[in-house]
């Protein structure tokens, strides 16, 4: 929780040992700490240099603890203090990169990223820099390049309040991690739609920035960013055409579900929304960890419930009684 000010995990330790116990001696502390000595001493002596930590004036060895409300006051003042630069700074950065964009050449409005090293950190970039909404299009076959479900990444902007728009390819929910990466992108409510097929892997930050693969499969990842433009504005209308056209997906961790009285519960709900996006029941069984006879079973209940006949009849009825949402 202090690593904001500087401190590292052993280092907040040493400074939470040593207020609990008022002062302690090195060996005592490192006992405490279950730390060699002279790791537990390092430690000490950085929080010596950030005013956090002291060696008793009248017995030499012993360490004591500065008033938490005193030493980490002033750290946070000069760490608000520096973070008001930094976002001078920047604000500053902003408006001369407004006004030169201004006037920016054509060749100014695209940039080409070479290398898998260099695609993934600028990606990185691009999505950490996004204060309103990210927009994807992930596909099956390369969803290491460009894609919208990387962890990391979505919860940072996540606690930031940034939206998040997601259209998978069917072929994402068949890969190994592909169910479980989709439920932990609902639950952190994110947007997520599937469709057969995407034109192009894609991601765009704040309608400001996009991010396209340039090279097939197979070669060296390179990729194409592309700033505002009427470019961005294409790429960005090809976005919200596939996401109109695509499937919400429902999971059952993600969505509320009500139990008996005449209404699907949550398996059922996972079930009929995996079904939606185009997967088999086969498919569906393997990646619930279901029988297959199961999966045909609750189908079977779920037509029974719904008075139908066919899955085509089931998939109207679902969505006329807010079973899915289109």
């Amino acid at each position: 929780m202090l690593g904001a000010i500087g401190l590292d995990e052993g280092q907040e330790s040493a400074y939470r040992a040593l207020v609990a116990l008022g002062a302690a001696e090195v060996p005592d502390l490192a006992h405490r700490l279950t730390l060699p000595v002279p790791q537990t001493e390092r430690a000490l002596r950085h929080l010596e240099r950030h005013g956090l930590a002291a060696q008793s004036s009248a017995r030499p060895g012993r360490w004591v603890a500065a008033p938490p409300g005193v030493a980490l006051g002033a750290l946070l003042t000069q760490q608000r203090h520096e973070l008001e630069q930094a976002e001078r700074a920047a604000a500053l950065l902003a408006e001369e990169y407004r006004a030169e964009a201004a006037e920016r050449a054509v060749h100014d409005l695209v940039e080409v990223v070479q290398g898998a090293s260099a695609v993934a950190h600028r990606f990185h970039q691009l999505r950490l820099g996004a204060e309103k909404e990210v927009c994807a299009l992930v596909s099956g076959r390369r969803p290491q390049v460009v894609r919208g479900t990387d962890n990391e990444a979505e919860d940072r902007a996540s606690v930031r309040g940034v939206d998040h728009r997601v259209v998978i390819e069917r072929e994402v929910l068949t890969l190994p991690s592909g169910i479980r990466e989709a439920s932990t992108a609902l639950a952190r409510g994110e947007q997520v739609r599937v469709t057969a097929e995407v034109p192009t892997r894609l991601v765009i930050a704040d309608r400001t920035l996009a991010m396209v693969p340039l090279t097939a499969r197979g070669a060296e990842p390179a990729a194409l960013v592309v700033h505002a433009s009427g470019l961005l504005e294409s790429l960005t209308g090809l976005f919200e055409a596939v996401w109109r056209e695509s499937l919400p997906l429902r999971l059952g961790a993600a969505g509320s579900a009500e139990e008996a009285g005449g209404v699907p519960d949550a398996t059922d709900l996972e079930i009929l929304s995996l079904l939606l996006a185009g997967m088999t029941d086969a498919s569906v069984a393997k990646h619930l960890e279901l029988g297959l006879r199961t999966v045909q079973r609750r189908v079977k209940g779920l037509m029974e419930l719904s008075g139908v006949t066919t899955r085509l009849q089931l998939g109207w009825h679902a969505y006329e009684r807010g079973w899915v949402a289109r």
